[in-house]
């Protein structure tokens, strides 16, 4: 009995694996004729004469219809991958022309020569048979040819570029030997040899797929009409199906229209399809194959660290043959170093390939896309898709795709995004474009507009004739908020916009500005400069009709342009902007003096709470400015730092040396105060690690002389006395100053007296604030308070004693500011004021060249 049951037990078991063999043998007929069924499908399709390659999913079902195939998958995209796809979608769609082409997929201009050319809607289907073997096994997707050991069918197109193999198989074969690599294939040389001998085999063992068959969109019927199938859907605009409000303001834009639709199937299903057709195709195991992602992973490591992008064009020719799926971190890797190409690309070079460009394949860009079309898009691959589209000479379509994601998190435009899309406009000469989109760059917070962009935007607006009194008018101009569309009054208002941003330019800058009113004024003969002429400086005064774009040297007393007799003016801070200042100071001692115990108590010296001493400094400091302000007597016109000028050129401090300092301010007019350290007025101190200095009594009683007189303030200890000099170059001194503005301190020029000309008070110091200067103000704000109060100095040295009186030498304050400034043009005498001709005359601080140079810029009166 026990035999029997033993027996049928056996019989079953062997009917199991009878049908488990069948099962497998059926599998394997079937997926060596889903290609097939691919290929015949294709081919018996009007499709083949389009521009849609067919990709067969493994659980696909065909649904008959007159020449036209229908795929449906059994997975379903969540509402969050619909989301990440939706950045490749617009990219894709931005990447048509105006009339709604998809040149990814029809004309192949994006990814180049590669990828294959466009058969128009005339195409037959004996011309799409009869093209070329690479182009109908990429551009049909066929399957029928992956028996690599039938040689009658071996091409060139079955192979990688060999040029570009060796240095990619160099660069696999440096990389297997080093230990991060090995740790991760946890040491077995056999799963390394194995997997390193799939990355370098030259030949191809599935026909190529390019990027679109991972993207290939599926076109459906639109709410504005319907998509045929003879291409009569030529002239209607393509929209890229996203979520929500985007969908919906999309949708509106194109009510008028017939909209078609484009939905993108999810990427990782259409990468399992080509993972399982490799697997099948090369009996390769999923484990290896999973290692092939990491072995490449290192490569782009090896490619970042040595800056050498050629080994990952091959790298990524196996990611699209294989079917892997990289990390968004190894996809990004691989963005950082194929850019690198092409930021080192030259601008001439670009122009003189513009022709070419269409047709050359952007590995950056298609890294960019599969990036997006598996993971949130980053700024890095919006720029890189950007960036080709510019290349490819289509502003509209990159300006598209900016507008197609700025609802969404990445919707702050950036200059490195925009800016090259300006460009083109304004090298196309595209100005009611460039103008809208430079308008669109100001009025966006996290675009950074710099020097360079303003000057060769408004040397494009100069160069096609726009700043002239006849000029025609630019379109959209006065929409945007500008009350002249043309004419000087447009130059006065964008150089006015560049002033408020920038304060000085490059000398190529201002060669670009030349340049460019030459070209716009041909009739004025100013000669344009090549890129490697200098602009040589000028000091011939100009006609007051001539145009001027010349380099001129401001005369330091007179503030003086030779060439159009215009004076430049000193701006200072405005009454808020002192305010903000003394405000800043009173919160940077609370700061400062928090890092300074912070610092004694890492070192064991700090007796006293942290807060409590900030606090305590702060309201010294609010006490030294409310001295200032009640104390009577004479206004003080000159600040001095008093550990600044005691230190200088010795090392250690040289009371005598500072006392020398009040005394020729005082034979200049002025009225000095000194801000000195406490510490220095005592007998004995550290000076620092190691140092400690010994005043004599000489020098103690010039010290409590200065007391006397009411001309040292002594900053208390624990507080830092560079605040108070600052807070004090910026204080009213109400009651001494009898309510006088600022302005009415200053002193004219030509002074009768001798006195420096400027305003007051001085701030006599070589300090450079280094530590500061971000804190205390915004960078302008900063400039015209030096342009304004500080004064340098210099001592000659002394003969024998330290103590001897020697002659100190000043660097006034600026009698006109280092930053862009337009001023009225000068009448005939050259008094400046009223003048005669329309436009300011604009002056442009270069940073190549001296401190009183200026690129100077007038239009014809």
């Amino acid at each position: 009995m026990k035999q029997e049951k033993f027996r049928i037990r056996m019989s079953q078991n062997d009917s199991k694996k009878r049908m488990l063999r069948s099962i497998t043998q059926t599998k394997r007929s079937c997926s060596s004729l889903l290609p097939r069924l691919a290929s015949i499908c294709t081919l018996a399709s009007p499709f083949a004469a389009g521009s849609y390659p067919l990709s067969i999913p493994p659980a696909a079902t065909f649904v008959s219809s007159p020449g036209f195939i229908r795929r449906r998958h059994d997975n379903i995209r969540s509402a969050s991958s619909q989301q990440r796809l939706s950045a490749s979608g617009l990219a894709l769609a931005s990447f048509g022309n105006q009339r709604g082409h998809h040149p990814i997929l029809e004309s192949g201009t994006l990814f180049g020569g590669a990828i294959g050319h466009r058969r128009g809607p005339s195409t037959s289907l004996s011309q799409s048979i009869s093209s070329s073997h690479s182009e109908t096994e990429t551009k049909s997707g066929r399957m029928d040819e992956i028996d690599t050991n039938d040689s009658s069918s071996d091409s060139a197109a079955e192979y990688f570029d060999t040029q570009k193999f060796d240095a990619y198989e160099a660069a696999i074969e440096e990389i297997i030997s080093k230990r991060n690599v090995v740790r991760d294939f946890k040491k077995n040389e056999a799963d390394l040899t194995s997997v390193k001998a799939r990355l370098v085999e030259r030949k191809r063992r599935l026909p190529s797929w390019g990027i679109e068959e991972y993207l290939q969109p599926e076109k459906k019927r639109g709410e504005g009409g319907s998509i045929n199938n003879n291409n009569d859907d030529e002239n209607l605009p393509v929209v890229a199906k996203v979520n929500g409000e985007q969908q919906q303001q999309q949708q509106q834009q194109h009510s008028e229209e017939a909209a078609a639709i484009i939905e993108f199937p999810d990427t990782k299903q259409k990468l399992r399809e080509r993972s399982n057709l490799y697997l099948s195709a090369t009996n390769t195991t999923s484990q290896h194959h999973k290692l092939s992602t990491v072995l490449l992973a290192h490569l782009a490591d090896h490619c970042a660290k040595n800056r050498s992008p050629e080994p990952l064009y091959i790298a990524w020719e196996k990611i699209l043959e294989q079917g892997l799926m990289p990390l968004s971190r190894t996809l990004s890797t691989y963005l950082y170093v194929l850019s690198l190409e092409g930021d080192n690309e030259d601008d001439g070079d670009r122009k003189n390939n513009d022709n070419n460009s269409s047709q050359e394949r952007d590995i950056a860009a298609e890294v960019a896309m599969f990036h997006d079309a598996l993971y949130e898009p980053t700024e890095k691959t919006i720029t890189l898709l950007v960036k080709s589209l510019v290349r490819r000479g289509d502003a509209r379509g990159a300006e598209a795709l900016l507008d197609g994601i700025a609802d969404g998190p990445l919707g702050q435009l950036r200059h490195r995004t925009t800016s090259p899309i300006l460009k083109l406009y304004c090298q196309r000469g595209e100005i009611d474009a460039a103008l809208r989109l430079y308008h669109r760059m100001r009025t966006t917070s996290r675009v950074k507009m710099d020097a360079a962009t303003y000057a060769d935007f408004i040397a494009a607006v100069a160069e096609q004739g726009y700043f002239r009194s006849d000029s025609e008018c630019i379109l959209g101009a006065e929409d945007l908020g500008y009350e002249r569309s043309c004419g000087p009054e447009l130059l006065d208002a964008l150089i006015t916009e560049m002033a408020e941003d920038v304060m000085d330019i490059s000398e190529e800058s201002a060669r670009v500005l030349r340049n460019g009113l030459a070209a716009g004024f041909r009739e004025s003969g100013l000669t344009t400069l090549s890129d490697s002429e200098g602009m040589k400086p000028t000091a011939t005064p100009s006609d007051n009709g001539a145009l001027v774009a010349d380099r001129v040297s401001i005369d330091k007393d007179t503030a003086k342009c030779p060439a159009t007799g215009t004076t430049l003016r000193l701006i200072v801070l405005e009454q808020s902007q002192r305010v903000h200042v003394h405000d800043t100071l009173l919160e940077m001692a609370r700061e400062k003096s928090k890092e300074y115990t912070s610092k004694l108590a890492a070192k064991g010296r700090a007796t006293k709470d942290a807060a409590e001493k900030a606090e305590q400094a702060t309201q010294i400091l609010t006490e030294f400015s409310q001295w200032l302000d009640n104390r009577e007597g004479k206004p003080y016109t000159a600040i001095v730092d008093g550990a600044n000028v005691a230190y200088f050129g010795w090392g250690k401090i040289n009371v005598h040396q500072l006392v020398h300092m009040v005394e020729a301010l005082e034979n200049q007019g002025e009225h000095p105060l000194v801000v000195f350290p406490q510490k220095y007025t005592w007998k004995k101190f550290h000076l620092r690690k190691g140092v400690i200095q010994v005043l004599q009594d000489e020098e103690l009683e010039l010290i409590n002389r200065l007391k006397e007189k009411d001309q040292m303030y002594v900053v208390p200890p624990m507080c830092l006395d560079d605040l108070y000099w600052m807070l004090a170059s910026v204080s009213n001194q109400t009651t001494s100053t009898s309510g006088e503005t600022i302005a009415q301190m200053a002193v004219p020029k030509n002074d009768a007296s001798g006195r420096f000309p400027g305003l007051r008070p001085l701030v006599i110091s070589n300090d450079k604030m280094r530590d500061h200067k971000m804190d205390l103000l915004e960078e302008r704000a900063f400039r015209r308070w030096c342009c304004s109060h500080i004064v340098n100095y210099n001592f000659t040295d002394f003969i024998e004693n330290s103590w001897e009186e020697r002659e100190i030498r000043f660097c006034a304050a600026d009698l006109f500011s280092d930053e862009i400034q337009g001023n009225e043009r000068a009448n005939g005498d050259g008094d400046g004021g009223g003048g005669g001709g329309s436009g300011m005359v604009w002056h442009f601080p270069v940073s190549e060249w001296d401190a009183n140079e200026r690129f100077c810029l007038r239009l014809p009166a």
